[in-house]
Protein backbone atom coordinates (compact mmCIF):
# COMPACT_ATOMS: atom_id res chain seq x y z
CA UNK A 1 0.00 0.00 0.00
CA UNK A 2 1.09 3.32 -0.54
CA UNK A 3 2.98 5.61 2.05
CA UNK A 4 0.38 8.03 1.85
CA UNK A 5 -1.59 5.71 4.28
CA UNK A 6 -0.67 4.35 7.84
CA UNK A 7 -2.56 1.88 10.04
CA UNK A 8 -2.78 2.67 13.41
CA UNK A 9 -0.40 0.08 14.88
CA UNK A 10 2.32 1.23 12.57
CA UNK A 11 2.41 4.76 13.98
CA UNK A 12 2.84 6.85 17.11
CA UNK A 13 3.59 10.14 18.60
CA UNK A 14 6.70 11.03 16.82
CA UNK A 15 4.65 10.64 13.41
CA UNK A 16 2.50 13.46 14.28
CA UNK A 17 4.31 15.96 11.53
CA UNK A 18 3.02 13.30 9.18
CA UNK A 19 -0.41 11.74 10.47
CA UNK A 20 -1.30 14.72 12.98
CA UNK A 21 -2.22 15.13 16.72
CA UNK A 22 -5.21 12.38 16.50
CA UNK A 23 -3.27 10.35 14.23
CA UNK A 24 -0.35 9.73 15.80
CA UNK A 25 -2.68 9.76 19.26
CA UNK A 26 -4.80 7.18 18.36
CA UNK A 27 -1.11 4.79 16.91
CA UNK A 28 0.43 5.52 20.18
CA UNK A 29 -2.88 4.48 22.53
CA UNK A 30 -2.84 1.21 20.02
CA UNK A 31 0.83 0.88 20.55
CA UNK A 32 0.56 0.70 24.23
CA UNK A 33 -2.38 -1.87 24.24
CA UNK A 34 -5.65 0.06 24.81
CA UNK A 35 -8.56 -0.30 22.63
CA UNK A 36 -9.41 2.01 20.38
CA UNK A 37 -11.43 1.72 17.02
CA UNK A 38 -9.22 0.43 14.47
CA UNK A 39 -8.37 2.31 11.39
CA UNK A 40 -5.83 3.87 9.24
CA UNK A 41 -4.76 7.62 8.25
CA UNK A 42 -4.22 9.24 5.33
CA UNK A 43 -1.11 11.13 5.48
CA UNK A 44 0.05 14.56 4.81
CA UNK A 45 1.83 13.41 1.84
CA UNK A 46 -2.15 12.98 -0.11
CA UNK A 47 -2.91 16.18 1.17
CA UNK A 48 0.13 17.81 -0.37
CA UNK A 49 -0.10 16.32 -3.34
CA UNK A 50 -3.56 17.08 -4.00
CA UNK A 51 -3.06 20.67 -3.28
CA UNK A 52 0.39 20.94 -4.93
CA UNK A 53 -1.86 19.59 -7.92
CA UNK A 54 -4.92 22.34 -7.75
CA UNK A 55 -1.98 25.01 -7.14
CA UNK A 56 -0.53 24.26 -10.68
CA UNK A 57 -3.71 24.45 -12.13
CA UNK A 58 -4.77 27.83 -10.84
CA UNK A 59 -2.77 29.06 -8.03
CA UNK A 60 -4.18 28.72 -4.59
CA UNK A 61 -1.47 29.29 -1.94
CA UNK A 62 -0.42 32.59 -3.34
CA UNK A 63 -3.97 33.49 -3.25
CA UNK A 64 -3.96 32.97 0.64
CA UNK A 65 -0.72 34.71 1.18
CA UNK A 66 -1.73 38.16 -0.51
CA UNK A 67 -4.56 38.42 1.75
CA UNK A 68 -5.12 40.96 4.15
CA UNK A 69 -6.06 39.13 7.30
CA UNK A 70 -8.29 42.40 8.48
CA UNK A 71 -10.15 42.50 4.85
CA UNK A 72 -12.98 39.75 5.96
CA UNK A 73 -15.01 40.24 2.83
CA UNK A 74 -11.79 39.71 0.59
CA UNK A 75 -10.81 36.61 2.69
CA UNK A 76 -14.55 35.62 2.65
CA UNK A 77 -15.07 35.59 -1.15
CA UNK A 78 -11.47 33.79 -1.69
CA UNK A 79 -11.91 31.63 0.68
CA UNK A 80 -15.23 30.28 -0.57
CA UNK A 81 -13.85 29.63 -4.29
CA UNK A 82 -10.53 27.97 -2.69
CA UNK A 83 -13.37 25.60 -0.97
CA UNK A 84 -15.31 25.23 -3.60
CA UNK A 85 -12.24 23.63 -5.59
CA UNK A 86 -10.68 21.61 -2.87
CA UNK A 87 -14.27 19.71 -2.38
CA UNK A 88 -14.96 19.09 -5.86
CA UNK A 89 -11.62 18.53 -7.49
CA UNK A 90 -10.50 14.88 -8.25
CA UNK A 91 -7.85 13.07 -5.98
CA UNK A 92 -4.81 11.96 -7.67
CA UNK A 93 -5.31 8.12 -8.99
CA UNK A 94 -2.67 6.78 -6.38
CA UNK A 95 -3.90 8.22 -3.53
CA UNK A 96 -7.71 7.54 -4.45
CA UNK A 97 -6.95 3.83 -5.81
CA UNK A 98 -4.58 3.31 -1.83
CA UNK A 99 -7.85 5.39 -0.02
CA UNK A 100 -10.49 3.07 -1.68
CA UNK A 101 -8.38 -0.39 -0.75
CA UNK A 102 -7.27 0.83 2.70
CA UNK A 103 -11.29 1.59 3.26
CA UNK A 104 -12.34 -1.92 2.22
CA UNK A 105 -10.06 -3.43 4.44
CA UNK A 106 -11.21 -1.59 7.13
CA UNK A 107 -14.70 -1.55 7.07
CA UNK A 108 -15.86 -3.87 3.74
CA UNK A 109 -17.95 -2.62 1.91
CA UNK A 110 -20.54 -0.05 3.30
CA UNK A 111 -19.96 -0.42 7.36
CA UNK A 112 -19.70 3.00 8.64
CA UNK A 113 -16.24 4.69 9.81
CA UNK A 114 -15.92 7.98 11.12
CA UNK A 115 -13.51 10.43 8.81
CA UNK A 116 -11.75 12.86 11.69
CA UNK A 117 -9.83 15.81 10.50
CA UNK A 118 -5.93 15.22 12.00
CA UNK A 119 -3.90 18.47 11.40
CA UNK A 120 -0.46 18.63 12.09
CA UNK A 121 -0.77 20.80 14.97
CA UNK A 122 -3.31 20.13 16.76
CA UNK A 123 -3.27 17.93 20.33
CA UNK A 124 0.25 18.95 21.01
CA UNK A 125 1.20 20.55 24.78
CA UNK A 126 1.07 24.02 23.45
CA UNK A 127 -1.72 23.37 20.44
CA UNK A 128 -3.06 27.05 19.75
CA UNK A 129 -4.63 26.09 16.16
CA UNK A 130 -7.82 26.96 15.06
CA UNK A 131 -10.18 25.86 13.23
CA UNK A 132 -9.04 22.14 12.48
CA UNK A 133 -11.76 19.98 13.82
CA UNK A 134 -13.65 18.68 11.65
CA UNK A 135 -15.17 15.21 11.95
CA UNK A 136 -17.80 13.29 10.37
CA UNK A 137 -19.46 9.91 11.84
CA UNK A 138 -21.30 7.09 9.83
CA UNK A 139 -20.19 7.57 6.59
CA UNK A 140 -21.24 4.77 4.19
CA UNK A 141 -19.35 3.62 1.18
CA UNK A 142 -15.82 4.51 -0.09
CA UNK A 143 -17.16 7.60 -2.50
CA UNK A 144 -18.52 8.94 1.08
CA UNK A 145 -15.40 8.67 2.53
CA UNK A 146 -13.57 10.32 -0.33
CA UNK A 147 -15.76 13.39 -0.09
CA UNK A 148 -15.55 13.48 3.68
CA UNK A 149 -11.55 13.58 3.30
CA UNK A 150 -12.03 16.55 0.52
CA UNK A 151 -13.98 18.22 3.19
CA UNK A 152 -11.20 17.77 5.95
CA UNK A 153 -8.77 19.47 3.93
CA UNK A 154 -11.30 22.43 2.68
CA UNK A 155 -11.80 23.00 6.24
CA UNK A 156 -8.40 24.32 6.21
CA UNK A 157 -9.05 27.11 4.04
CA UNK A 158 -12.03 28.35 6.28
CA UNK A 159 -11.74 31.96 6.84
CA UNK A 160 -11.09 31.59 10.55
CA UNK A 161 -8.30 29.38 9.83
CA UNK A 162 -6.84 31.30 6.99
CA UNK A 163 -6.71 34.47 8.71
CA UNK A 164 -4.78 32.75 11.87
CA UNK A 165 -2.39 32.25 9.50
CA UNK A 166 -2.09 35.71 7.77
CA UNK A 167 -1.87 37.28 10.85
CA UNK A 168 1.09 35.00 12.58
CA UNK A 169 2.94 35.03 9.02
CA UNK A 170 2.91 31.45 8.63
CA UNK A 171 4.00 30.21 5.06
CA UNK A 172 1.22 28.31 3.28
CA UNK A 173 4.13 25.51 2.15
CA UNK A 174 4.12 24.47 5.72
CA UNK A 175 0.19 23.90 6.19
CA UNK A 176 -0.84 20.23 5.57
CA UNK A 177 -3.46 17.79 6.99
CA UNK A 178 -3.98 14.37 7.53
CA UNK A 179 -7.23 12.75 7.83
CA UNK A 180 -8.08 9.65 9.65
CA UNK A 181 -10.76 6.88 9.29
CA UNK A 182 -11.61 4.70 11.91
CA UNK A 183 -14.35 1.93 12.37
CA UNK A 184 -17.43 3.72 13.69
CA UNK A 185 -18.80 2.88 17.45
CA UNK A 186 -22.35 2.43 17.89
CA UNK A 187 -22.08 3.90 21.73
CA UNK A 188 -25.00 3.19 24.33
CA UNK A 189 -22.81 5.99 25.97
CA UNK A 190 -19.97 8.23 25.69
CA UNK A 191 -18.23 11.32 26.63
CA UNK A 192 -15.34 12.73 28.05
CA UNK A 193 -12.62 12.14 31.17
CA UNK A 194 -10.04 14.16 32.74
CA UNK A 195 -7.24 12.21 34.55
CA UNK A 196 -6.87 16.25 36.66
CA UNK A 197 -9.55 17.84 37.85
CA UNK A 198 -10.66 20.49 35.23
CA UNK A 199 -11.78 22.87 37.90
CA UNK A 200 -9.56 22.30 41.00
CA UNK A 201 -6.16 20.51 39.03
CA UNK A 202 -6.11 17.93 41.79
CA UNK A 203 -4.25 14.89 40.47
CA UNK A 204 -5.73 12.09 42.37
CA UNK A 205 -8.84 12.28 40.89
CA UNK A 206 -10.65 11.03 37.26
CA UNK A 207 -13.28 13.54 36.03
CA UNK A 208 -15.60 11.48 34.08
CA UNK A 209 -18.60 13.13 31.76
CA UNK A 210 -21.04 10.46 29.83
CA UNK A 211 -24.25 10.69 27.98
CA UNK A 212 -26.37 8.09 26.34
CA UNK A 213 -25.79 8.14 22.57
CA UNK A 214 -22.57 9.40 20.64
CA UNK A 215 -20.10 11.22 22.50
CA UNK A 216 -20.58 14.27 19.72
CA UNK A 217 -23.49 15.48 22.06
CA UNK A 218 -21.67 16.00 24.98
CA UNK A 219 -18.47 17.03 22.91
CA UNK A 220 -20.60 19.91 20.83
CA UNK A 221 -22.51 21.20 24.39
CA UNK A 222 -25.74 19.97 23.19
CA UNK A 223 -26.41 17.81 26.14
CA UNK A 224 -25.42 18.15 29.85
CA UNK A 225 -23.64 14.75 30.35
CA UNK A 226 -24.01 13.04 34.02
CA UNK A 227 -20.43 13.66 36.12
CA UNK A 228 -18.87 11.67 38.19
CA UNK A 229 -15.48 12.69 40.22
CA UNK A 230 -13.35 9.14 41.22
CA UNK A 231 -10.51 9.06 43.00
CA UNK A 232 -7.61 7.63 41.20
CA UNK A 233 -6.49 5.14 43.94
CA UNK A 234 -9.43 4.01 45.55
CA UNK A 235 -12.29 4.22 43.50
CA UNK A 236 -14.55 6.19 45.64
CA UNK A 237 -16.84 8.05 43.87
CA UNK A 238 -16.97 11.52 45.42
CA UNK A 239 -19.13 12.98 42.90
CA UNK A 240 -22.08 11.85 41.35
CA UNK A 241 -24.18 14.36 39.52
CA UNK A 242 -26.71 13.00 37.02
CA UNK A 243 -28.87 15.45 34.57
CA UNK A 244 -31.53 15.72 32.43
CA UNK A 245 -29.87 13.90 29.68
CA UNK A 246 -33.15 14.95 26.92
CA UNK A 247 -31.34 14.23 23.91
CA UNK A 248 -28.99 11.77 22.20
CA UNK A 249 -27.33 11.16 18.75
CA UNK A 250 -27.54 8.01 16.96
CA UNK A 251 -27.09 7.34 13.30
CA UNK A 252 -28.96 7.05 10.50
CA UNK A 253 -29.28 3.79 8.48
CA UNK A 254 -28.28 5.53 5.24
CA UNK A 255 -25.56 7.46 6.70
CA UNK A 256 -24.79 10.32 9.48
CA UNK A 257 -26.48 10.83 12.35
CA UNK A 258 -29.34 13.00 14.42
CA UNK A 259 -30.54 13.85 17.61
CA UNK A 260 -33.24 11.73 18.78
CA UNK A 261 -35.42 11.74 22.37
CA UNK A 262 -33.66 10.01 25.34
CA UNK A 263 -37.07 7.58 26.94
CA UNK A 264 -38.40 9.08 30.02
CA UNK A 265 -37.03 6.27 31.82
CA UNK A 266 -33.57 7.02 31.02
CA UNK A 267 -33.53 10.78 31.31
CA UNK A 268 -32.74 11.00 34.37
CA UNK A 269 -31.10 7.53 34.93
CA UNK A 270 -27.26 7.32 35.43
CA UNK A 271 -25.52 6.08 31.75
CA UNK A 272 -22.43 4.34 33.40
CA UNK A 273 -22.42 2.10 36.71
CA UNK A 274 -20.73 1.40 38.91
CA UNK A 275 -18.53 -1.23 37.12
CA UNK A 276 -18.17 1.17 34.43
CA UNK A 277 -16.79 3.88 35.81
CA UNK A 278 -14.44 1.59 38.06
CA UNK A 279 -13.15 0.37 34.26
CA UNK A 280 -12.90 3.94 33.05
CA UNK A 281 -10.61 4.74 35.96
CA UNK A 282 -8.88 1.47 34.92
CA UNK A 283 -7.80 3.06 30.97
CA UNK A 284 -7.52 6.49 32.25
CA UNK A 285 -4.81 5.47 34.62
CA UNK A 286 -3.15 3.61 31.65
CA UNK A 287 -3.42 6.32 29.41
CA UNK A 288 -1.80 8.73 32.07
CA UNK A 289 1.03 6.26 32.97
CA UNK A 290 1.37 5.78 29.12
CA UNK A 291 2.10 9.33 28.32
CA UNK A 292 3.76 10.72 31.73
CA UNK A 293 1.20 13.21 32.47
CA UNK A 294 -2.20 14.13 32.81
CA UNK A 295 -5.03 13.39 30.37
CA UNK A 296 -7.84 14.92 28.16
CA UNK A 297 -9.61 11.73 27.13
CA UNK A 298 -12.80 10.55 24.71
CA UNK A 299 -14.52 7.52 25.16
CA UNK A 300 -17.15 5.01 24.20
CA UNK A 301 -18.86 2.05 25.54
CA UNK A 302 -20.11 -0.02 22.37
CA UNK A 303 -23.46 -0.87 22.20
CA UNK A 304 -23.31 -5.03 22.71
CA UNK A 305 -20.44 -5.94 23.86
CA UNK A 306 -19.87 -3.17 26.58
CA UNK A 307 -15.79 -2.98 25.25
CA UNK A 308 -14.86 1.03 26.58
CA UNK A 309 -12.80 2.61 23.69
CA UNK A 310 -10.83 5.54 23.49
CA UNK A 311 -11.37 7.89 20.53
CA UNK A 312 -8.73 10.67 22.11
CA UNK A 313 -6.17 11.38 24.12
CA UNK A 314 -4.43 14.35 24.47
CA UNK A 315 -2.47 16.40 26.84
CA UNK A 316 -4.23 18.20 29.88
CA UNK A 317 -3.33 21.98 29.24
CA UNK A 318 -5.37 24.54 31.43
CA UNK A 319 -3.42 23.39 34.59
CA UNK A 320 -0.69 22.04 32.95
CA UNK A 321 -0.19 25.40 31.77
CA UNK A 322 -0.75 27.04 35.80
CA UNK A 323 1.65 25.13 36.35
CA UNK A 324 4.10 26.23 34.02
CA UNK A 325 3.53 29.68 34.64
CA UNK A 326 6.08 30.97 37.47
CA UNK A 327 4.07 32.07 40.66
CA UNK A 328 6.24 35.62 41.05
CA UNK A 329 8.90 37.53 39.05
CA UNK A 330 12.26 36.98 40.64
CA UNK A 331 13.31 39.83 42.33
CA UNK A 332 16.88 40.74 43.44
CA UNK A 333 16.11 40.56 47.00
CA UNK A 334 15.53 37.43 48.28
CA UNK A 335 13.08 38.72 51.05
CA UNK A 336 10.98 41.11 48.26
CA UNK A 337 10.74 37.68 46.16
CA UNK A 338 8.79 35.70 49.38
CA UNK A 339 7.21 38.83 50.00
CA UNK A 340 6.03 38.75 46.46
CA UNK A 341 4.82 35.35 46.77
CA UNK A 342 2.23 35.75 49.55
CA UNK A 343 1.28 38.79 48.32
CA UNK A 344 3.13 41.31 50.45
CA UNK A 345 4.60 44.87 49.50
CA UNK A 346 7.99 45.43 48.97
Amino acid sequence: MTAAISWFADIGLADRPTVGGKGGSLGELTRAGIAVPPGFVLRTEGFERFITALDATEPLRALIEALDPDDLDTAQTVTAAIRRRVEQAPLPVEIETALRAAYAELAGVDQPVAVRSSATTEDAEDASFAGLQDTYLWVIGADAVIDRVRACWASLYSVESVCYRRRHGLPESGVAMAVVVQRMVDARCAGVMFTRSPTTGDRSVITIEGAWGLGSAVVSGEVTPDRWVVAKLTGEISVRDISDKHIRQVPLPGGGIHDEEVPADLRHTECLSDADLLRLRDVARKAERHYGRPQDIEWAIEAGTGDILLLQSRPETVWSMKDAAPAAVPQANAMAHVMTLFGGRK
